[in-house]
């Protein structure tokens, strides 16, 4: 093998006369191990030098490696068995910029089945899409860097095929995570994590999940139907809380009380549910293995609603009608039910790989968020360790899921949207009704600094931009970049002071657009020039580099940079 310049040549020399000078091939691969990570070093620091100085860096992985593995039942391999890693390059450049170019050398050559490779389209190189799944942490997460709507799903599910587990950590079926299987088929998926797709995931429901027990039944009979086992696949955690209809119609009942100043939910009961978990009276999902006393758990808790809300009717029949509908629906739910937490953690010290979903987004944040348009939850980075039961010093990498405008449903600030026409267009040309209510989604241009916000709060490692393809039609592109109050006191952050937000004005840079159809491009390098100065730009803006690119719905819609 061969590199592009002496020094590494001279390195490879020494390792070859390293070889032939040792007595064994034991010795050699155990006096090899130091050697090759001082290799990797040299090597894997080249290429830097010669990536211009005005855009992130990103070091690749240059040295391929591969794991031992380990046989499932029945003799099949589990994704994290594969080999994960094949070396990768960064993204392509615009405009003058020429990327470093670099030879991949291996140790170990690659798997030629290796399954990280297999996911890269036809035609899109597929040292970056195993280099960039490779590469990530043993306990990951993604999470959305928006108002929710960003295309978390999708991601999860391509992720999923090379983790063993993906879990949910909060909140419920508010969020709606639209995916597409291999043949093309749609999933609107709301409790499930985005993982079942993939038959050797096991998928996990934790205990900062609420969970409507109907609806979880529906979304399973329904996966069920369209030949999506779920058998033995999903485990609920036995600390989450269940969410009652009566939860559903008090939400509705909340939003009326508000009037002009509804927040917009969902009305699927996930804040009356939240907050009989805050005051303690709420009932969980291993109450049920309890019946005798779950009459009276649920007496106290439709009681509590009469007495709060006139509009609900807590009338003779409801608890014994209630009380047996759960008896059923116990004994339907009891394979499920697990100690989430130790099974995550048990899972965790066997080495296999854990894949968080978030839902909703660190904008809705119940403490970051533009409070009180917020959810119930926190969707942020800290909602994993409290959601799971897992501690923060085991987390790694958090993907950070963003479109390439921005979205949002209900009330509340939102610097950047786009009225009239152009919202509309904007609308149309992204699809953007809600997964789960079908609402309407107001539109706007990317927020640069609530998503610089959203960056600081969880430490994203990587972002996946989404809907890029959906700017096509534009001549123009606009990015948020700064607010100016009235008073023109520069503004940091983003602020939490709702007046204020109102207030802002917002400054723009202007991009040009690329005008033309970017759905079946799979390599960074063939996009239009335009379209990677717009994703180059977004990156030096924000400080985090962009690996994931969407440029459609489909499983293969998706660019490795």
């Amino acid at each position: 093998m061969s590199c592009l310049c002496p020094s590494t040549n001279t390195i490879l020399g020494a390792l070859l006369s390293l070889a032939l000078s040792l007595s064994s091939f034991s010795h050699f691969t155990k006096t090899l191990e130091p050697v090759e990570r001082e290799f990797s070093a040299h090597f894997t620091a080249l290429p830097l030098l010669l990536l211009p100085t005005d855009r992130p860096t990103d070091r690749p992985n240059n040295l391929s490696s591969s794991i031992s593995t380990s046989t499932r039942p029945g003799g099949a391999a589990s994704p994290r068995d594969r080999l994960l890693l094949s070396g990768g390059g960064g993204g392509g450049g615009c405009g003058g910029r020429r990327r470093a170019a670099f030879v991949v050398c291996s140790v170990k050559p690659p798997s030629a089945t290796s399954s990280a490779a297999t996911l890269a389209a036809p035609g899109q190189g597929k040292t970056e899409a195993a280099g960039r799944i490779g590469g990530l942490s043993q306990v990951s997460g993604v999470l959305g860097s928006q108002w929710g709507d960003e295309g978390k799903g999708k991601l999860v599910d391509i992720l999923a095929q090379h983790f063993d587990v993906v879990a949910r950590c909060q909140g419920g079926a508010n969020a709606g995570h639209t995916i597409y299987n291999a043949e093309g088929k749609k999933f609107a998926l709301h409790l499930v994590p985005s993982g079942i797709l993939n038959e050797d995931t096991l998928c996990v429901i934790g205990n900062g999940v609420v969970v409507h027990l109907p609806g979880l039944f529906e979304e399973i009979d329904g996966l069920e139907a369209k030949g999506v086992s779920c058998k033995g696949r999903i485990l609920l955690s036995d600390r989450s809380h269940l969410l009652f209809d009566f939860h559903q119609e008090v939400d509705g009942l909340r939003e009326a009380e508000l009037a002009d100043s509804f927040i917009g939910t969902t009305k699927r009961g996930i804040g009356p549910c939240y907050s009989s978990k805050v005051i303690r009276n709420g009932i969980r999902v291993g109450d049920l293995r309890h019946m005798d006393t779950f009459p009276e758990k649920l007496d106290l808790l439709l009681s509590d609603a009469a007495s709060r809300f006139p509009g609900f009717k807590y009338g003779p029949g409801m608890l014994e009608e209630e009380v047996e509908r759960y008896k059923r629906f116990a004994e339907r739910l009891e394979p499920f039910i697990a100690d989430t937490v130790h099974v995550v953690n048990e899972s965790i010290l066997q080495k296999k790989k854990v894949l968080v979903e978030g839902g909703q987004a660190t904008m809705l944040d119940i403490d970051f968020g533009t409070y009180p348009f917020v959810t119930s939850s926190s969707p942020s980075a800290g909602g994993i360790c409290t959601g799971l039961g897992i501690a923060p010093r085991i987390l790694g990498d958090l993907i950070g899921v963003v479109k390439a405008y921005t979205s949002r449903v209900g009330s509340g600030p939102f610097p950047t949207e786009l009225f009239g026409n152009e919202g509309d267009m904007l609308r149309s040309a992204g699809h953007e009704f809600g997964t789960t209510t079908g609402r309407p989604r107001r539109c706007g241009w990317l927020d640069i600094v609530a998503l610089k916000y959203c960056c600081q709060i969880n430490g994203f490692s990587s972002l996946n931009l989404t809907k890029l393809d959906v700017l096509s039609y534009l001549p123009e592109i606009h990015l948020g970049v700064a607010y100016t109050p009235p008073d023109g006191t520069p503004i940091k952050s983003f602020p939490g002071d709702l007046d204020l937000l109102e207030q802002l004005k917002v400054e723009y840079e202007v991009l040009p657009g690329w005008k033309c159809d970017i759905s079946s491009i799979r390599n960074y390098s063939d996009l239009p020039k335009a379209a990677q100065q717009y994703v180059e730009r977004v990156e030096e803006l924000v400080g985090v580099p962009i690996h994931y690119i969407g440029v459609g719905p489909g499983r293969d819609a998706l660019i490795f940079k």
